[in-house]
């Protein structure tokens, strides 16, 4: 069986960009692939975006209320404040959930939000941007274009990642030409910050968890693909989530950006067509069950993290 545009089923870790089932540690990537010119349209802030851009980004900001616990960013550039109170989420938020509810109700059913389900303060005060740039600013990072299938790897030093590309979406850009740190994690170079994650508790009986780590730029995200099941949580910033049943493929083209979707064919979507949605918050962990299609959308600068279950 083949996900939309025909990636197999198990694909190969990267090659869907949500997608990475093996966490095992890796040697350290050498500086080998050649890098695109850093694209100068990517602007230094939120007011290098089109005018229409930015009205998208800020009525996304304004479905989302800041969370009730701490709302610090980090020292993360490119938060979008809340515009209004309205929160429209048509995901369930769970908040004492047991874990015999959550396998009758959700694990092969639907997704569900978790408010409160992990206590990772300390990873979280491990992930500001100047304590990661002092921990890792000079190891090399794997980026991957920010398109369904991700096949261009581009390696560089994490420090050139979070000072010359971790900038908001350009619109006009599209998935390829956009780089994305998420999932081609060297486990064995991050270990001493890994090992501080607590991850969420509810497992599924034969499956064992992989991290995916991932820091990225407002606006950006990835476009419809779908996986085995898995969480994820968001560390600092809002990310989201855009999510359709496995027997309900999405409208959308593979090397879109999710922003440009949302733009041109949202929009457009019947009220039935429409997909479950909603932005997650600092403390807040999405589950999503295996073979769901879903994009993501990271309205401010965005650390986060996912847990695997293959």
């Amino acid at each position: 069986m083949v996900t939309g545009g025909g990636l197999p089923e198990m694909a190969l870790p990267g090659r869907v960009a949500e997608a990475h089932f093996r966490a095992v540690p890796a040697p350290a990537v050498a500086s080998t692939t050649r890098r695109p010119a850093l694209r100068g349209g990517w602007g230094g802030g939120l007011m290098a975006l089109p005018l229409r851009a930015l009205a998208v980004l800020a009525a996304l900001a304004a479905l989302s209320r800041p969370g009730s616990g701490d709302t610090g960013d980090g020292g993360w550039p490119g938060a979008l404040a809340a515009l209004a109170e309205e929160d429209r989420c048509t995901i369930e938020r769970r908040s004492d959930l047991s874990y015999a509810e959550f396998v009758q109700h959700y694990a092969f059913l639907r997704p569900v939000i978790l408010p409160g389900l992990t206590d990772n303060w300390k990873f979280r005060a491990l992930c500001s941007r100047e304590r990661l740039l002092a921990s890792f600013g000079d190891s090399v990072v794997r980026l991957s274009t920010a398109n369904t299938y991700s096949y261009q790897k581009v390696d560089l030093p994490f420090q050139e990642y979070v000072e010359q590309l971790l900038h908001p979406q350009d619109p006009s850009s599209l998935g390829n030409d956009t780089l994305y740190f998420f999932g081609d994690n060297n486990f064995t170079e991050w270990a001493s910050l890994f090992r501080h994650y607590s991850p969420p508790p509810f497992g599924l009986l034969g499956t064992a968890p992989a991290y995916s780590f991932g820091i990225a730029g407002a606006g950006s995200g990835v476009p419809f693909h779908w996986h085995g099941p898995g969480y994820s949580e968001v560390i600092y910033g809002r990310k989201r989530w855009f999510l359709y049943p496995p027997e309900k493929t999405p409208q959308f083209h593979p090397n879109k950006t999710t922003l440009a979707w949302l733009q041109d064919t949202y929009p457009a979507l019947a009220p039935s067509a429409r997909p479950l949605e909603c932005t997650i918050r600092p403390g807040e962990v999405l589950y999503f069950p295996d073979r769901w299609w879903h994009a993501t959308l990271n309205l401010d600068t965005s650390v986060f993290i996912s847990t695997f279950l293959g």
